[in-house]
């Protein structure tokens, strides 16, 4: 067996050779015995009715088993009535019912689906399905529509939510700042656009019996919410999903093209296949919301902020709230002593925004970092100074004490890697030739989660360790962190340990989200293999008499078996086993928060330094350099946790220069529709990306002292990036993305 790492190196992806030779499989490629395929028939307008159908030619069409619409669907019998709230949503609302009646809510909604027996077959005859409507007056401009913002349910019920109006000291209290500023900005719309396209093969095994291949973050809540709307026992519903090509929060929602694939499913009773084609992935599986901001915010002389007004609208679907935290960074990240927030969203004829990767906190980070680089300007102090000079020690907006921070720590790293030395403090002085240079800096938080979680440890009689838990991995190597987690903990070599994962059958786990899982689910390894410890210790104990009446705190782990400390006394686990007549050791153990958690104030913080160049002719902008460091507690593998910071610094580069979903109005649909006109940064927009860790343990938040990274690795990164322009430059761009256009 190949070693998988060396000692003075990080362990690879235990799971890098399944997926560089195909093996590994994904939810489109698993094939049953009969299983026909769907394919989904789209309305071409933004709101009204359907006024008539006609799926003949469809339904004649070779190898069409079925055609499905509001017709002749069976309802999911956990389908809400009009008017009421199911479970899901957080907010008020209730997800898209699919083929629940002749209403459109938006363009892009599904009206039919044609099942057939090969994919081919299906997809031409749903191009035979036509439709006529009742066109309804759409409303999808947010910024023509920002005074029909409305306070989210949440905050309405909960003064307390964190999605309510909050004041700390005066209400707009930066007007009385001897230096102010107001300024807006706008964020668009940006399409989730992962490698994988949603999928899903449904498969119901009996009556009240469901198997389900698809692409999620989380197989239990998956299988939780399916269990509902099916009124079936979660137990009867699994979810297998062991492998996922990419997902930045589009698969935390269960969407209508599940459900369809479903209702397929039981309609036809045999297994169906549904894939999305890159087109539908624009408008069926989320998007970050469009948004536009408005900060003031005010300083006295010396740089002291005096106060931060922060007023925020986004957009959410006409049938379903949508919300995130674009104003938490702005409550708790400076000393200003008066700061006032407003959170709104605006109810239109869209699909349903959903999380992208830094949810809120990217989007308001925009704008709040941008202030900050544009206040450090009208001040005439250095960004990076004015920072510090604000730095808080507790958590103003809680008045807690940090779990840990060491947000100076990266300062110093990321300064010092950029050259922030040769950062001059007046915009557009650097250049070379035609093209001007800049550096900008900004700041990311994220909340430091913890959520409960369970592991199975099974441990063989050779030695060798399974480990088990419905959590998934959207990439960032969730297998890799849990197997160094667990050789680290019990000295079993990594290439005798096995994690699986991602089947709603294993352990208790959540979604894959919200930077929590190496914290939680690392967590229940930690424990289970702490217990498997203590009784491998009981077994030596009472079988191999150099061990008799040894503790735990005597015997350390390491290269597979037992040895006392500070004497030869040594046993390999195999060995151990064997003498003791053991049978496998088979065990479950769960992790949680305990209370001392709740007595502190716990984030991961991120500071992302880049060197721009602007030509001046073309206003083209070339990110040349980039250094991006992380206070993320302790790092369980750097190379992982350094293939995290890059791909966030990339997310951010596409959506500071060239993400922008761009919707025609007329009709309420995205032109931008595929990856030739929705621009993603490509290798050639990427430099070299300099990762550097604080890397110091945080025992409050877990164990293990780790705090999460997924998140921080984007936010931040795109005001970073205008900060620069400006330095290049001296124009300030407010509305993202900056295109050559808006520079020259």
């Amino acid at each position: 067996m190949n070693t998988l790492f060396k000692a003075d190196e990080p362990l690879q992806r235990v799971d890098g050779r399944l997926k560089v030779t195909g093996a590994a499989k994904y939810a489109a490629e698993y094939v049953l015995p009969d299983c026909k395929y769907a394919v989904l028939v789209t309305s071409s307008i933004a709101k009204g009715r359907i006024k008539s159908l006609d799926t003949k030619a469809a339904a004649n069409a070779p190898g069409v088993i079925a055609v499905i619409s509001y017709q002749n669907a069976i309802r999911p019998p956990g389908y809400p009535a009009d008017n009421e709230h199911p479970t899901e949503p957080p907010t008020g609302g209730q997800p898209h019912r699919v083929f629940y009646d002749n209403k459109i809510y938006f363009n892009g909604q599904p009206i039919a689906m044609v099942v057939a027996d090969t994919f081919e077959r299906a997809t031409y005859a749903a191009h035979l399905v036509k439709a006529q409507y009742t066109v309804e007056e759409h409303l999808t401009d947010l910024n023509k529509n920002l005074d029909k913002g409305v306070l989210p349910q949440s905050a309405k019920k909960n003064p307390k939510s964190a999605l309510a109006d909050y004041d700390r000291g005066v209400v707009d209290g930066y007007k009385t700042a001897a230096v102010k500023l107001e300024m807006e900005y706008e964020h668009p719309a940006e399409m989730h656009n992962p490698m994988e396209l949603q999928a899903i093969v449904a498969h119901w095994e009996a009556d009240d019996k469901l198997t389900l291949y698809d692409k999620v973050q989380g197989t239990q809540p998956t299988q939780q919410n399916f269990a509902k709307e099916w009124k079936l026992s979660p137990e009867n519903v699994k979810v297998i999903a062991p492998f996922v090509g990419g997902a930045f929060g589009n698969a935390l929602h269960n969407w209508p093209h599940e459900t369809a694939a479903i209702m397929a499913a039981k309609m036809i009773k045999k297994p169906v296949k549904l894939m999305l084609t890159r087109e539908q992935m624009f408008f069926m599986v989320g998007y970050r919301p469009r948004t536009y901001q408005r900060i003031g915010i005010g300083a006295n002389r010396d740089g002291k902020l005096v106060g931060i007004s922060h007023f925020s609208i986004g957009q959410t679907s006409s049938y379903e709230e949508f919300t995130e935290s674009v104003l938490q960074q702005t409550r708790m990240m400076y000393t200003a002593p008066n700061v006032t927030t407003r959170y709104r969203i605006l109810p239109m004829d869209v699909s349903t925004p959903i999380w992208m990767r830094g949810p809120g906190e990217a989007t308001g980070a925009f704008a709040l970092e941008s202030a900050i680089d544009e206040i450090a300007y009208e001040l005439n102090i250095d960004p990076l100074e004015l920072r510090i000079l604000n730095h808080t020690d507790q958590d103003p907006e809680k008045n807690m004490p940090w779990s840990s921070k060491y947000l100076k720590e990266c300062f110093k790293l990321g300064a010092e890697a950029i050259g922030w030395d040769k950062r001059p403090l007046k915009a557009g002085t650097l250049s070379d030739g035609p093209w001007k240079i800049g550096y900008g800096m900004a700041v990311g938080t994220f909340g430091a989660n913890r959520r409960s979680a369970k592991v199975r440890a099974k441990l063989f009689a050779n030695g060798a360790l399974l480990l088990q838990s419905a959590v998934t991995d959207i990439g960032p190597g969730t297998g890799t962190a849990m197997v160094e987690i667990a050789t680290d903990a019990i000295g079993i070599p990594a290439d005798q340990i096995t994690f699986e994962l991602g089947n709603s059958q294993f352990p208790t786990a959540g979604n894959q989200g919200g930077s929590s899982t190496v914290n939680s689910v690392g967590s229940a390894v930690l424990a289970v293999c702490n217990v498997l410890k203590e009784k491998l210790v009981a077994l030596a104990a009472e079988n191999i008499p150099d061990f008799k009446g040894a503790t735990l705190e005597q015997v350390s782990f390491e290269n597979g078996g037992l040895q006392l400390k500070g004497k030869n006394a040594k046993t390999s686990i195999a060995e151990l086993m064997k003498k003791s007549g053991s049978a496998d050791l088979d065990l479950i153990e769960e992790a949680k928060p305990g209370e001392e958690a709740g007595k502190y104030s716990k984030y991961s913080y991120s500071v992302h330094f880049v060197q721009v160049h602007v030509h001046s002719v073309t206003g083209r902008v070339k990110v040349t350099k980039a250094v991006t460091c992380a206070d993320a507690g302790k790092i369980i593998n750097q190379k992982t946790a350094g293939n995290q910071m890059i791909g966030g610094v990339t997310g951010g580069i596409g959506m500071a220069l060239h993400e922008d979903a761009v919707m025609d109005h007329r009709f309420g649909r995205y032109m931008t529709k595929d990856l030739a006109d929705y621009h993603v940064p490509v290798h050639a927009d990427v430099p070299h990306v300099e990762v550097k860790f604080v890397d110091k343990p945080d025992y409050i938040v877990d164990p293990m002292g780790t705090k999460g990274i997924g998140e921080i690795a984007i936010i931040g990164v795109a005001p970073a990036i205008a900060n620069a322009i400006f330095n290049a430059t001296g124009k300030r761009i407010r509305q993202l993305p900056i295109t050559p256009d808006k520079l020259i």
